[in-house]
């Protein structure tokens, strides 16, 4: 029996198994979730052990466990280290799902739950092509497993697991899924991912909540002061106005443009998804642009005050806001993090009191087309969707791929399955079930064409 034919004839269980991760709320961001996070990485060891691993472990970190697991069948063959992670987003706002988001729903070929996409489905994916080519004997390489529970809260002891194993995580490149392609009918491989640079500020004005009567207009409001300060970290151009900001920003070449230029987009399409009239960035630079090449800046969460039903006059004694920086080729996210710091500092007027507070980050990557690994990601994507996947870059961070490269010094191939319009870290997340089966279809190609390149 074929790969393709053993996936064909296990999809009911495929899917019914992926459902079964989807129902644990392995939220690792959320303390009270911290046994569910658990509960999920013995499930992924137990799938792993099913499909055929050996060596399956719960590795302890001074967060959650790492899972490893591998099938170590011949030296001489090339080794695909796979990495994926079975923690999840939080899943609030909960009343705006359709569906409950940890109560996995088919509708219209997609599967509606929180991790559908990121990262479950896809890490499952390898679960499940490792199965079938263990069923087949097609394996074509080692590989190993390192799925971690960590990554959306930064991945902050991952670093520390690869430094101690570093002969153990050996292997001649990274497989990683958890990226998007253009379409179903358009494939696409990532070669590029932004870094991150998070923080959280806080304003802090008087000692405690004040009348907005009595006090209004004779001293600062903490949230005033905290938006104003926002709004000057930009300007009418929305180029961002920290100082030596883009010292280190690579430009992006006009061939290079060019060629990003080709890659199809229909903006009239992409604003109706978004259901907005117009598309706002960086003066003098398209949408594509904007969301691969050129750094950000965003305030992703603010609060602060009376925010409770009806009305309360008062003039809070705290306001905060969280905010992340999106950065690209040659941009070091500890450097940012710091001219951010000295710069938000620095505009805060005398009648509040400012604090910055980084939280995780992570460096920008690229990775050649002309590589070995990359060649065979393309050719197995040509073998079952029938066409050249087109190089993009991504617009998200995955600070663990320029880990992996410092660390362990091998190369990542971003293969993902997942669609921009799959509403990962949002309400009503859902991935194809056409893409989870092409994943898994995928990836034993993936791992023929690379033992044949690495003779």
């Amino acid at each position: 029996m074929s790969t393709k034919s053993y996936i064909e004839s296990n999809k009911d269980r495929f899917l019914d198994e992926l459902f079964q991760l989807l129902r644990i709320p392995s939220i690792s961001a959320d303390s009270a979730y911290a046994n569910d996070v658990r509960k999920c990485a013995e499930t992924v060891a137990h799938f792993l052990t099913q499909a055929g691993a050996d060596n399956v472990v719960l590795e302890e970190t001074a967060g959650f466990p790492i899972v490893y697991g591998d099938k170590l069948i011949d030296p001489s063959l090339p080794t695909v280290l796979v990495y994926g992670h079975y923690d999840v987003q939080p899943s609030v706002p909960n009343e705006l799902w359709h569906t409950p988001p940890f109560e996995p729903t088919l509708k219209d070929g997609k599967i509606y739950a929180r991790g559908a996409c990121d990262d479950k489905g896809q890490m499952f994916m390898h679960v499940k092509a490792f199965e079938s080519m263990m069923q087949t004997q097609e394996l074509a390489c080692n590989i190993k497993f390192m799925i971690e529970g960590e990554e959306e809260v930064g991945s902050n002891n991952l670093g520390t697991y690869c430094k101690a194993n570093k002969e153990k995580l050996k292997a001649d490149v990274i497989l990683i899924s958890d990226t998007s392609m253009l379409a179903n009918d358009l494939p696409s491989i990532d070669i590029g991912l932004r870094g991150l640079s998070y923080v959280e500020v806080a304003v802090t004005g008087p000692n405690i909540d004040l009348h907005s009567g009595v006090y209004g207009g004779a001293v600062a409001n903490p949230i005033n002061v905290l938006c104003d300060m926002i709004a000057r970290m930009k300007d009418d151009k929305q180029h961002i106005t920290i100082p030596g900001f883009y010292d280190d920003v690579v430009i992006v070449s006009e061939e290079d443009r060019a060629a990003m230029a080709k890659t199809p987009f229909d903006l009239e399409a992409y604003k109706k998804h978004l259901d907005i009239e117009d598309v706002m960035g960086e003066t003098g630079y398209t949408t594509i642009e904007r969301t691969g090449t050129r750094p950000t800046l965003d305030v992703n969460g603010i609060w602060g005050g009376y925010i409770g039903e009806g009305a309360k006059t008062v003039l809070p004694s705290k306001a905060y806001a969280k905010i992340s920086m999106r950065l690209v080729p040659n941009q070091s996210s500890e450097k940012i993090t710091q001219l951010f710091s000295d710069y938000f500092l620095s505009i805060a007027p005398k009648g509040v009191r400012v604090t910055v507070t980084p939280h995780h980050g992570g460096e920008p990557v690229l990775t050649p087309t002309d590589s070995v690994p990359y060649k065979a990601a393309a050719a197995a994507m040509k073998d079952t969707f029938g066409l050249d996947p087109i190089p993009t870059r991504g617009g998200g961070s995955i600070p663990i791929v320029a880990l992996f490269e410092k660390e362990l010094q091998t190369k990542t191939v971003l293969m993902g399955f997942g669609l921009d319009s799959d509403a990962i870290h949002s309400p009503n997340e859902h991935y194809g079930v056409f893409n989870y089966f092409r994943g898994i279809e995928t990836i034993p190609r993936f791992f023929h064409h690379f033992a044949k390149m690495n003779p």
